[in-house]
């Protein structure tokens, strides 16, 4: 078999799985964001807490609960660094420096997991399980909790009460992410991941000195570091390493944890508004965006330049034999894509338009399908968009699930979209005007631009993965690519929670043979190409400066 026939039958098979999962696992979602009973597991953590789960809260309300939880889990996470050396099963490891125990703290809290050390040389057993898997699971469940905010603003009407945030957080890590996640692990550990505290122990000896690993829980933070779209590694290899993701089987289902819960909310979507119909436009335009870039990812990296590349069957630099390119190309568009930042290659050595597709999956927001909850209310922020282009276009007030789309609403998706292009432009600008974050660099000309494009790119959108050719473990970065993981996460989520409150104290608007039919192909199309113009006017002068003077270079 080609490897090509290969990779067109692993993305088969998973599309196949990820069609079986969809209307169960949607309609679990919206049954349990719609329940009024709490669980007595629930009611022991609300009692804990002080949080009364029955008391439907305003968007401020909603938006300061969110803030609250993120900003004492930051702090929790960091204390937690800063204090490793004087834990048990630290396994020897110094305690964090303050300025990456900052960026790690606000990378996982921000559901970015960006990584500018090498957790099997840093942290600790306690750290790894007790501060970063917590993270993985409590900063999806938020994610998730503010999408379902939304989606009670276009479903409610004359209110302006969105539910209850500790509800939903909790609901949604009880209920959705531990149960997926336990089962999750049993397969990984039977695929060969490893699930255990043991201690640093040699495993070869070379000149010049030994090979040393140690264990861990790793199965359990695997799986929902996909699941939860996170992505930090337990190891620095990250998905690449065999205690990781062991098989290609492993490793195609570490992809359908990436995206099962990001295309089953569009279900949930639809439930929960009243209209399957919407849902599924909404996940046309997802898959359309999705299966586009892995078609074109997998072109790119199987398109032979050379010798070397006739040789290997395609561009097989950075990754896995275990793997090949067409699974590696899935993996990395949906890591991409989604808000996850998980690796099972190299991709600072794909080739220099294949790393045009990561930058573009991540700059068009994530939301093909995005990461859990982030990427539903960043689509539906471009539906909003779409409607509003539409309405100009035809002379009409424009409308969205029988809600008008006036003045506020439009200038609060406004700022939505405004506010990662500029973190993201804004900081690459600065790093590559200044002196000293230009020493970071291993390339130079376009791919050096690129590497730092990269990494202000995933940070800003909460994605984590890196072109990791770039040394980011300075204090300017850990500090610029902190901030701007914490602002891309939490600025846009005051403008989602402020447009659902608006949404939801309008009356509903009939609808009259002028409206705008969205759940139709014609609206699907208009809204793929809402998404991808905007992006493009948005990026194209950095794209072109770094990967696509690249890959015409080559």
């Amino acid at each position: 078999m080609s490897p090509v026939t290969a990779g067109v039958l692993q993305l088969l098979a998973l599309i196949a799985a990820l069609a079986l999962a969809y209307r169960p696992l949607g309609d679990h979602m919206a049954r349990v964001y719609s329940s009024e009973k709490h669980w007595k597991p629930e009611k022991w953590i609300y009692k804990a807490i002080g949080a009364n789960p029955s008391t439907e809260m305003r968007w401020p309300a909603y938006l300061r609960g969110v803030l609250a939880f993120s900003a004492v889990s930051v702090l929790f996470l960091y204390l937690m660094q800063r204090l490793q050396g004087s834990l048990p099963g630290s396994l020897g490891f110094a305690s964090i420096d303050p300025d990456q125990a900052f960026n790690t703290a606000a990378s996982f809290v921000a559901n970015t997991n960006w990584q500018s050390y090498s957790g099997e040389q840093a942290m600790g057993h306690v750290v790894q399980t007790g501060g970063l898997a917590v993270q993985n699971f409590v900063s999806a469940a938020v994610g998730m909790a503010v999408a379902v905010a939304l989606v009670r603003g276009f479903a409610r009407s004359r209110t302006r009460e969105l539910g209850n945030f500790w509800s939903d957080l909790v609901r949604g890590t009880v209920r959705i992410l531990l149960p997926i996640s336990v089962i999750g692990a049993i397969v990984l550990v039977a695929c060969g991941a490893i699930q255990n505290f043991a201690g640093i122990h040699e495993v070869g000896q070379f000149p010049g000195g030994s090979q040393q690993w140690n264990g861990g829980a790793v199965a359990s933070q695997e799986v929902i570091k996909e699941l939860g779209t996170n992505g930090g590694g337990y190891f620095n290899a990250n998905s690449a390493h065999p205690f990781e993701n062991p098989t290609p089987f492993s490793n195609l289902f570490e992809i359908f944890l990436i995206l099962v819960i990001p295309f089953a909310m569009t279900r949930t979507f639809g439930r929960m508004v009243g209209s399957v119909k919407q849902g599924y436009a909404i996940l046309a335009t997802m898959g359309v965006i999705w299966i586009g870039f892995t078609a074109l990812m997998m072109w790119t990296e199987f398109a032979h330049h050379g010798p070397a590349f006739d040789v290997a069957g395609g561009a097989m630099e950075g990754k896995e034999n275990r793997f090949g390119i067409g699974a590696s190309a899935i993996f990395s568009v949906a890591t991409t894509l989604t808000s996850t930042g998980a690796v099972n290659s190299f991709h600072s050595s794909y080739t220099g338009l294949g790393g045009g597709i990561q930058l573009l999956g991540m700059q068009l927001g994530e939301i093909a399908p995005g990461g859990v909850g982030s990427g539903l209310y960043g689509m539906l922020i471009m539906a909003i968009i779409a409607v509003f282009i539409a309405g100009l276009m035809v002379g009409r007030t424009p409308e969205y699930l029988g809600k008008k789309i006036g003045t506020r609403e439009i200038k609060l998706a406004a700022c939505y979209i405004l506010v990662t292009p500029a973190l993201v432009l804004c900081f690459t600008a600065a790093a590559m005007a200044l002196p000293t974050p230009g020493n970071s660099m291993t390339n130079s000309g376009a791919h050096g631009f690129s590497e730092i494009l990269y990494a202000y790119t995933s940070g800003a959108n909460n994605n984590g993965s890196a072109f990791a050719g770039l040394n980011a473990d300075t204090q300017w970065f850990n500090s610029t690519i902190g901030i701007a993981m914490l602002l891309g996460r939490f600025l846009p989520m005051v403008f989602v929670l402020a447009l659902a409150g608006s949404l939801a104290e309008q009356k509903p608007v009939p609808e009259t043979a002028g409206t705008l039919r969205t759940d139709k192909p014609l609206y699907t199309g208009l809204l793929v190409g809402t998404i991808l113009i905007i992006t493009g006017l948005t990026y194209f002068p950095a794209l072109a400066l770094g990967p696509l003077a690249e890959g015409l270079a080559a």
